[in-house]
């Protein structure tokens, strides 16, 4: 089983349209985890535009690493591919794109197909926007007031993220810390001459970098 520590995909449920040649094409682009997921997401589209000549689909996951398509009766290779070679050019997963297209009457031919369902797929990509996901562990820092400009900067200085800062008798600075990073705690108290006090969660998540 291939595991990820890194991954992009796309920020939100959103969509696209354009007008190729007369035909009009509609991307829908929305970000899954499961293939349920997908599969239910392809199914509203399709049920939206029930009336379309096709409704094409390609989504990736990063659970089993699971890829599909389906050219929806446009001539094979020509539609779900190219929208599945975008998600992988773009090097996106948990993503699923469904490509409405409303036949306008002037055939695209082959290439012209290719090209209208890429661009239709890499402008549903853009409209929704890529997310850069990485797998952290969570620590919080306890400390002095005086140390929380110099806490802040040597968490962003070692690459971590910093989170929420509470403020009572002391600062605590919630900050996730990503999973190559090993040496966290001695950097930060070696940095503070000792005067934190850090702890760490033991699961690690995923957390969103951009």
């Amino acid at each position: 089983m291939i595991i990820l520590y890194n991954y992009k995909t796309i920020k939100k449920e959103d969509s696209f349209e354009f007008i190729e040649k007369k035909s009009r094409f509609i991307c829908y682009a929305c970000p899954v985890t499961t293939e349920q997921q997908a599969l239910d997401f392809i199914a509203k589209i399709s049920k939206k535009h029930y009336d379309a000549t096709h409704n094409v689909y390609a989504y990736a996951l990063k659970e089993n690493n699971i890829r599909r398509y389906s050219d929806d009766g446009e001539p094979s290779g020509t539609a779900g591919v190219p929208v599945l070679d975008v998600i992988q050019k773009e090097d996106l997963v948990d993503v699923c794109l469904v490509v409405t297209r409303y036949f306008g009457g002037t055939l695209l031919g082959a290439g012209g197909l290719v090209r209208a369902y890429s661009k239709s797929a890499k402008y549903g990509i853009d409209a929704s926007g890529v997310l850069q996901k990485m797998y952290c562990y969570c620590y919080e820092v306890d400390a002095d007031y005086t140390l929380l400009g110099k806490i802040q900067n040597e968490i962003l200085s070692y690459g971590c993220i910093l989170g929420e800062i509470r403020y009572t008798d002391k600062v605590t600075v919630k900050c996730y810390v990503p999973h190559h990073i090993i040496d966290f705690t001695e950097k930060l108290t070696d940095a503070t001459n000792g005067k934190v006090t850090i702890n760490k969660h033991n699961e690690g998540r995923f957390v969103d970098v951009n």
